[in-house]
């Protein structure tokens, strides 16, 4: 018995799902973000061929991308993007640990929000929407920063809504009543 190995199954490109971006308004006034990308892994090499194919289409070819390595456990040195090369840098320091930024010899400079994989739908489209706000001066770790503050303050009224639903102050009042139902204090009767 012979066994037979059909190879277009491995010259055919796993296309990636399409890239989750936000982008600022064609023509706004700049900011200091020019939106957001949401990936799904910290993984550059598959990432970036879905957002670069999109935005090759916007912005024009897309030549070099540079992180901040902080959050990327593996930089290559270049991607495969549509039949071409794209080089990948990093600047450890003097780039937002938060930001992407894409290059493009013909057309400019665009910086990007990278909202963390592991976050939540609702933040991510918070966080897009802020990133892709016209004339935004917030920073991507500022961004980032705020949301964090956010959803302490709303963690924090959640509980606190749980607990006044628990019984809350009330509940807690009634256990310093003494037998005669009459409200006892630290300070004596």
């Amino acid at each position: 018995m012979n066994a037979t190995i059909d190879r277009t199954l491995f010259n055919e490109r796993v296309t990636s799902p399409p890239a989750r971006l936000s982008l600022t308004p064609a023509g706004s006034v700049p900011g200091l973000l020019d939106g957001a990308w949401w990936p799904r892994s910290r993984d550059l090499s598959r990432e970036l061929p879905a957002l670069l194919d999109v935005l090759d289409a916007r912005w024009g070819r897309i030549t070099r991308v540079t992180v901040n390595p902080a959050h990327w456990p593996v930089i290559p040195h270049k991607v495969p993007v549509a039949g071409r090369m794209v080089h990948v840098g990093w600047f450890a320091d003097e780039q937002d640990p938060h930001k992407l930024i894409l290059l493009s010899y013909t057309a400019g400079r665009w910086d990007l929000l990278v909202i963390p994989p592991e976050t939540g739908a609702v933040a991510a489209a918070r966080l897009m929407s802020a990133a892709a706000t016209r004339s935004s001066l917030l920073t991507a770790s500022a961004l980032l920063a705020r949301e964090d503050i956010t959803r302490d303050a709303r963690e924090t009224l959640n509980r606190e809504e749980e607990w006044e639903t628990e019984g809350g102050h009330a509940s807690a009042t009634a256990g310093n009543l003494d037998p005669a139902g009459c409200l006892s204090s630290a300070r004596g009767r």
